[in-house]
């Protein structure tokens, strides 16, 4: 069989317009063969307006990231680093994957999966291991002050038959709308997002203690990210699975270490990519924890690429994999829940969604193209 070789690299800075969406980096790397790879990273904006430009690895946002930073690193580091490259494996490409910081490097490893699967003739989600035809879906609900609003939300959410949602909590505002929730919803799969805004002060660890009556599949976030050890003790304290804040193979490998939760909300870009998000994958499965999958992105291929990782084993709770629907359409066919299920592309190789790249190019507020 052909080992696909990367001749060109193109990257394109979309924003949508009006700013409905977040603004991404999309990546296509073409083989010699011919075969198109994507790949996409939603970028946020630097602190304070910048563009970063500072350099570092792949294991963390710092200071200067955003979509200057992710930019520069694929323009001059890791897509120079890609061309001619032989791919007998996706994960090949990690040495160029290294070069950049994660936003970049989860863009270039998604599409040089999509190119590897698509030169095989392979659904991206067998090549990941994923073992599901369909994914159950959940859904996120933005932060809201006023229980009827949350009830309305919820019960939309419900109504479109997503069966987890994930509910932002904070002190003070947190027993209230979980009880108001769980008395309306008995069956529902409920995630409490604390957003490391508790401590392990006598009032903070009472609240978190109140929400375990209430049936929660998991309590992400609970205390500041670092501190692993509090989400341990909380762990010790608590029937409901903690989530700790985890976006790298070391973090992860130190929380199932000290057992500092029993879940791991698993999103791909975080990681740097399939690649890594794939080995999150294992080592959670591997030690009994329950994973959920979050996509993300404004064109489809982010969530696409997510969907392939909730197929995994694993991944047993309801996954947040599908494009919003409303609004244009970037992959064909859509990435969207029909009655809260998203269908595994399992006939077309790769992503196994057509990428309107017309439309992409016509968006783009900058591109880039390298070739042989």
């Amino acid at each position: 069989m052909r080992v696909p070789q990367i001749h060109g690299c193109d990257a394109f800075r979309v924003a949508m317009p009006r700013g409905r969406r977040p603004e991404s980096i999309l990546i296509r790397l073409a083989g010699a063969d011919g075969a198109v790879g994507w790949g996409e990273v939603s970028v946020p904006a630097a602190p304070n307006g910048r563009s970063g430009g500072g350099r570092g690895g792949a294991g963390g946002r710092g200071p200067d990231d955003g979509p200057g930073r992710a930019w520069t690193d694929i323009e001059e580091r890791m897509g120079p680093a890609l061309i001619g490259l032989q791919l007998d494996r996706p994960e090949d490409a990690s040495a160029a994957v290294d070069l950049g910081c994660r936003d970049a490097a989860a863009a270039i490893d998604t599409a040089c999966w999509d190119l590897w699967c698509r030169g095989r003739g392979m659904p991206l989600a067998h090549a990941l291991g994923g073992t599901r035809t369909s994914i159950v879906t959940g859904a996120r609900l933005s932060p809201e002050p006023l229980l009827e609003t949350v009830a309305g939300r919820v019960n939309r959410a419900v109504g479109a038959g997503h069966t987890r949602i994930t509910l932002d909590v904070r002190p003070g505002w947190d027993i209230e709308p979980v009880r108001a929730i769980r008395q309306a919803f008995p069956a529902l799969a409920i995630v409490a997002d604390a957003g490391h805004a508790y401590t392990e002060s006598p009032e903070h660890l009472a609240a978190l203690e109140g929400l375990d009556a209430y049936g929660l599949v998991a309590l992400e976030r609970p205390f500041a990210a670092a501190d692993l050890s509090a989400h341990a003790r909380l762990q010790r304290r608590v029937g409901t699975a903690i989530a700790p804040d985890v976006g790298d193979l070391d973090t992860l490998d130190a929380a199932l270490g000290e057992e500092a939760g029993r879940a791991l909300h698993l999103r791909p870009e975080r990681f740097g990519g399939l690649t890594a998000a794939r080995g999150a994958h294992d080592l959670a499965f591997a030690a009994g924890w329950a994973v959920w999958c979050t996509g993300t992105g404004a064109f489809g291929i982010g969530q696409a690429a997510a969907v392939a990782v909730a197929s995994l084993p694993g991944c047993t709770l309801p996954s947040d994999v599908s494009d919003p629907a409303g609004g244009p359409v970037f992959v064909t066919p859509p990435v969207r829940s029909t009655g809260g299920v998203v269908g595994v592309p399992l006939t077309q190789p790769g992503l196994g969604h057509e990428v309107d790249e017309a439309r992409i190019e016509r968006l783009a507020t900058r591109r880039m193209r390298l070739s042989v």
